[in-house]
């Protein structure tokens, strides 16, 4: 009976071990399970937030991002519109001076023809002039001299020569 003591159950010692052992379970419960719940709690709901605030900064990024999309669209077709512009402008400025050109060939080459006939004509009169002048003279010779076929010969030689250096 020796081994009767080592495996007895008092009754007392029962109540008080299974006392004890929610006594322990209550401390742990307040002192250590209400903290570490209570720190998880806290790192969950900053988890969370933190969770939010990452959705809520993609959500504003990718409005920004499409706000500058749609922002760099507008430029293209605005530079777009703006290099047709200029190119609608430069096509009627190059006309304009094209035009403007031919009506310059037209009135100098109009001017040129006007100088030209003005010229001719001067020379034409000088031309007159002088064989008006050739004409005098050779009369003048005429009458001063018998004319006898040789010398009429030579004087129609001369007035030919003379008429010849002036054209």
């Amino acid at each position: 009976m020796a081994t009767e003591g080592l495996v007895s159950l008092d009754l007392w010692t029962f109540i008080a071990t299974i006392i004890n052992l929610f006594i322990q379970m209550w401390l742990l419960k307040k002192f250590l399970f209400k903290p570490v719940h209570k720190v998880l709690e806290e790192r969950k709901k900053l988890a969370d937030q933190q969770i939010e605030d990452a959705k809520a900064a993609k959500a504003e990024a990718d409005s920004i991002r499409a706000e500058y999309e749609k922002n760099m669209a507008n430029a293209t077709a605005k530079a777009a519109q703006i290099v047709t512009d200029a190119q609608k402008q430069a096509q009627k400025r190059a006309d304009q001076i094209v035009q403007q050109a031919e009506q310059q060939a037209s009135s100098m080459k109009a001017e040129a023809a006007a100088d030209i006939a003005q010229e001719k004509k001067k020379a034409v009169n000088e031309v007159k002039d002088q064989i008006g002048g050739l004409a005098m003279d050779i009369a003048g010779k005429v009458v001063e001299k018998e004319i006898d076929p040789n010398d009429h010969r030579k004087l129609i030689d001369e007035f030919i020569d003379k008429v010849g250096e002036a054209s």
